[in-house]
């Protein structure tokens, strides 16, 4: 597979060696930090080498208009920058494309099944009513968004499982917390790649659910994953599709 790296940072040189360990070549670079943007480009396709994928890894006041201008070109996209969310442009970008795109804040397989038993712990918790669930992340300094995109994803399917639940609260609120609130803190520290726990706390006990990256290669070998998954589909499609399609249990609960 040849593919085009939009975005030479951390987690850009950490898909690259998984990438290239899998068999696949780098065929084109372009990074934002450095002035290469697809903007620059006439003919996208054409002056990349003409890929089979692309890796984009920016920023968030980038990835929009880069995932834009790679469909428009034909070209299928992975994208892991989190911190914006999709427009309609885009939607409609995606609709007149014959390529797709998987767009996820994390590309881990074990996070993606992590999130599934906190979506389902969330559910049989809150029906006992005897705890309340909190959320805690921690990330290198480097990292620009806070909550992280993986965050507010764990807090949203604990939104859905619990209906005392009905909004999030990051950071420290100022006095009480809202009994309908869901706590969501993070922390900044250090080369941290990525720690999630959820916590269920109650007046006899807690129980606590935690994944802890051990580096960037696993977030790095699920993007390429997808990257191998989408080259042909169209449409936007979220990482669950690639991890299911993997596990052969679409549709599981």
């Amino acid at each position: 597979m040849r593919y085009v790296l939009v975005g030479a940072g951390r987690m850009g040189r950490a898909v690259e060696i998984e990438a290239d360990k899998r068999g696949h070549r780098k065929i084109a670079e372009l990074d934002p930090e450095l002035g290469t943007t697809l903007s620059d480009l006439d003919s996208p396709a054409a002056s990349l080498g003409q890929p089979e994928v692309a890796f984009e890894f920016t920023n968030p006041s980038a990835a929009e208009a880069n995932l834009i201008a790679l469909l428009q070109a034909g070209i299928p996209v992975v994208c892991g920058t989190t911190g914006w969310m999709p427009g309609p442009e885009l939607e409609h970008a995606a609709r007149a494309s014959s390529v797709g795109a998987v767009i996820a804040p994390n590309f881990s397989v074990g996070v993606y099944l992590f999130s599934r038993l906190v979506h389902q712990a969330g559910r049989m918790l809150g029906r006992a009513e005897l705890h309340r669930p909190w959320v805690f992340e921690t990330h290198h300094t480097g990292k620009e968004d806070a909550p992280s995109g993986t965050a507010r994803h764990l807090a949203e399917l604990l939104l859905d499982a619990d209906p005392r639940l009905v909004r999030v609260q990051e950071g420290n609120p100022r006095g009480r917390l809202p009994d309908d609130a869901l706590h969501v803190v993070s922390l900044r520290s250090g080369s941290e790649p990525g720690t999630h726990t959820i916590g269920f706390d109650g007046d006899y006990d807690r129980i606590t659910l935690s994944h802890r990256a051990r580096s960037r290669a696993g977030f790095a070998v699920g993007a390429v994953l997808a990257a191998e998954w989408v080259r042909d589909k169209s449409g936007l499609h979220a990482f669950e599709e690639v991890v299911e399609a993997m596990l052969g249990d679409r549709g599981a609960e």
